[in-house]
């Protein structure tokens, strides 16, 4: 056995189980924990405030786990390590690998700065089940099509690796550090996030019981159920793998030990859907910001921020896209194809650019990931890769109408229109005059008029996209 005097290096691999990084710096000796706040972000890629009231609580969960051992720290990991290094003569520092394009490139100065004084830099895969640089095509290019980058890239490499077991014990470094996690100032000064919490179970132990319990129920009709938003046969797992809480491995592994069927592949196709996410923002560092596919980039896009107002508050007066826009204020998350829809709407019925969304998701949603929120957004806007074609727009009226038939999740968020029967709940405006009065709704009142015709803001947004230079019709 080795006697390194190891700083492990906490970032979004908040775990003790099947974590690659700890596994082998504990075997190699002595471990200092440490996490940094790194205030060397891009401005426009600092955490949002959901992330960071995550955050916060996923380091307090991680800080217990180690017996309170966990360092925190604020400012910049390129003069904040080095010199931990020196105070407590570390030989060694581990940590598992972030994709991001500035966490890569922070990375790599980090690790030859201490390289070239004689440390043992160690960096592992602790958040994907393949490297980024391993699934390509035959031409050594990458993918741009997520069913063969899953089917042909994914499913013929290497088996991702088994879970590692958490260490039995752990033998740490002294220090004098300061460990609180409220030093970081994470949390909002005003208590907007109090009701969110009751929604999630923050931590190790609430990610892995959250696996078991849909592993247990929720996968098997996770291939449709997973579109109804009042059912329950969604993982809910996006936070916890974001900031890893628990990995890829344990949930692609604890699925595949299932007899296999198509609940099992779906939901292994969706963990295959985060790879590719993963796998284009590392072939295009400028997926949160610039169009995949160039066409897009003379698309005219609307400059109405009222109608982005009304989307970001749920106020557009389409019931649908409102309860989505509320479930995501109120529980930090939203539904699946519930976001096809809001996104669609946003970029499609009212012309907006889909950046505004990518922004609004980044600073509302627990799991704003950015290979995740980025690919998804382009996905839907019809200008990434694989994306939904410019001519599929969904209509909210019949989405609601065949994902949410008796009216659960509308009424759960929008109670103003609970009354209203189901036959008027996701269209209230063809209502009569007599079913609103008896449902107690007012529209432009009690509840908005709706801010856009679908049908006539549809039409629109065809004739836009048909405008652009080089965009085919057929």
């Amino acid at each position: 056995m080795s006697t390194h005097r190891t700083i492990l290096w906490f970032r979004n691999d908040l775990r003790l189980s099947d974590n690659p990084a700890l596994f082998s710096a504990v075997r190699a000796g002595t471990i200092l924990p440490i996490f940094v706040h790194d205030e060397t972000h891009p401005e426009d890629l600092k955490p949002g405030s959901a992330s960071r009231v995550w955050l916060h609580h996923s380091l307090q969960s991680l800080s217990m786990s180690l017996g309170g051992r966990l360092a925190v720290f604020c400012g910049d990991p390129l003069e904040l390590i080095p010199n931990l290094v020196a105070q407590y003569q570390i030989t060694q520092v581990s940590w598992n690998r972030q994709y991001e394009p500035w966490a890569i490139k922070r990375d790599t100065r980090l690790k030859k700065l201490l390289k070239d004084s004689g440390i043992v830099v160690e960096s592992y895969n602790g958040s994907l089940l393949w490297e980024p640089w391993e699934i390509h095509k035959s031409d050594k290019t990458p993918y741009r099509v997520f069913t063969p980058f899953f089917r042909k890239g994914c499913l013929s490499a290497t088996e991702p690796r088994k879970p590692l077991s958490k260490p039995q014990k752990i033998n740490f470094l002294e220090h004098q550090e300061p460990t609180a996690v409220d030093t970081l100032d994470l949390m909002p000064s005003v208590t907007w996030h109090e009701s969110l919490m009751d929604h999630w179970d923050i931590g190790e132990n609430g990610a892995q019981k959250r696996l078991k319990t849909f592993i247990g129920s929720g996968i098997k009709k996770y291939k449709e159920g997973r579109n109804f938003p009042a059912e329950n046969y969604v993982s809910c797992l996006s936070p916890h793998l974001h900031f890893g809480e628990i990995s890829p491995n344990q949930a692609w592994h604890d699925a595949r030990n299932l007899p296999m069927n198509e609940n099992i592949d779906h939901f292994c196709s969706e963990l295959g859907w985060r790879e590719f996410s993963h796998n284009l923002l590392f072939h295009n560092p400028n997926l949160p910001t610039v169009n995949l596919q160039k066409k897009f980039d003379k698309f005219p896009w609307s400059t109405d921020t009222n109608h982005l107002t009304a989307w970001q508050r749920g106020l557009t007066g389409i019931p649908f896209v409102d309860a989505g826009m509320r479930e995501l204020w109120a529980t930090g998350t939203m539904h699946n194809r519930v976001r096809m829809v809001v996104g669609s709407f946003l970029v499609k019925n009212l012309l907006l650019d889909w950046r505004h969304g990518e922004r609004w998701f980044w600073d509302c949603l627990f799991d704003a990931d950015l290979a995740n929120n980025s690919a998804g957004w382009q996905w839907v806007a019809g200008c990434g890769a694989d994306a939904a074609p410019y001519f599929r727009i969904f209509n909210p009226v019949t989405q609601g109408q065949k994902f949410d038939p008796t009216g659960t999740y509308i009424r759960k968020y929008i109670p103003e229109i609970a009354k209203l029967p189901n036959k008027y709940l996701c269209n209230p405006w063809e209502a009569p005059s007599d079913v609103l009065s008896l449902a107690e709704v007012i529209l432009g009142d009690t509840y908005p008029k709706p801010i856009i015709s679908l049908s006539s803001s549809r039409s629109l947004a065809l004739q836009a996209f048909a405008s652009t230079k080089d965009i085919v019709t057929s």
